[in-house]
């Protein structure tokens, strides 16, 4: 689904991404972690057209997706607060997200109705625009907009921070659901080792732009990932 091929970054001589292949297949969950600076963020600005690569390419679904827009109908992402539109109610911004994919407020509204636990009533009737909302209710809205129009890759940077218990592991069952029996191809970057390796079935390992570990989930995966920031990993 996803192919990159001697795809770097590069600022004022500084490569802060350089990958020479990684192929994420379609329906996999797949976590990105990293210390900060390792080039997490990048890689998904990369994937989602925001800025172009020094070298090589990332294809979604055989499309080059800095030469083509074509990959933007069936993907979708929530980066930061900046993917909202802070003037609008998070129904009007539903509203609005359904009708760039295509969606009618019907479809849209029994979209959200699927999210009333995870919205937990702090979202809906709020008479609230976004900018007002808290971080954490934010990124319910920006995760749910994200699911209008049932894009087949999501992209979610760090989508647990700033979410309470509860709606951390109403996340994870979502993210798994989407995986696991929709077939969803989904990207998410945490810092948080045990949600990633809770939800994802592989978890690859940046640092300093560079992939240094690429693991499928296991039981011992969330020790070796610790003992690996640690430092205390054996070789």
């Amino acid at each position: 689904m996803i192919v990159t091929s001697n795809l770097s970054k590069t600022y004022n001589s500084t490569t802060v991404l350089n990958m020479d292949a990684l192929n994420i297949p379609k329906g996999q969950s797949f976590g990105l972690v990293g210390n900060n600076g390792a080039g997490k963020t990048t890689f998904f600005s990369l994937l989602l057209d925001l800025i172009q690569p020094t070298t090589g390419f990332i294809k979604n679904n055989e499309i080059l997706v800095h030469e083509s827009e074509d990959w933007k109908p069936f993907t979708a992402a929530f980066i930061d607060e900046s993917f909202l539109i802070g003037y609008l109610t998070a129904e009007e911004y539903f509203y609005f997200i359904g009708e760039l994919r295509g969606q009618t407020k019907a479809d849209v509204d029994a979209l959200i109705a699927e999210f009333e636990d995870f919205f937990h009533g702090e979202i809906l009737n709020q008479k609230k625009y976004l900018r007002d909302l808290s971080k954490g209710n934010q990124k319910k809205a920006g995760i749910v907009a994200a699911l209008i129009g049932h894009p087949e890759v999501i992209i979610l940077d760090e989508p647990f921070a700033n979410l309470d218990p509860t709606t951390q592991i109403r996340l994870k069952g979502i993210i798994k659901d989407l995986a696991e029996t929709k077939g969803v191809t989904i990207l998410i970057s945490s810092h948080d080792l045990l949600h990633v390796t809770d939800v994802c079935e592989r978890i690859v390992v940046l640092e300093k732009g560079e992939i240094v570990k690429d693991l499928k989930t296991s039981a011992a995966t969330l020790k070796e990932l610790e003992a690996h920031f640690a430092g205390t990993e054996t070789i």
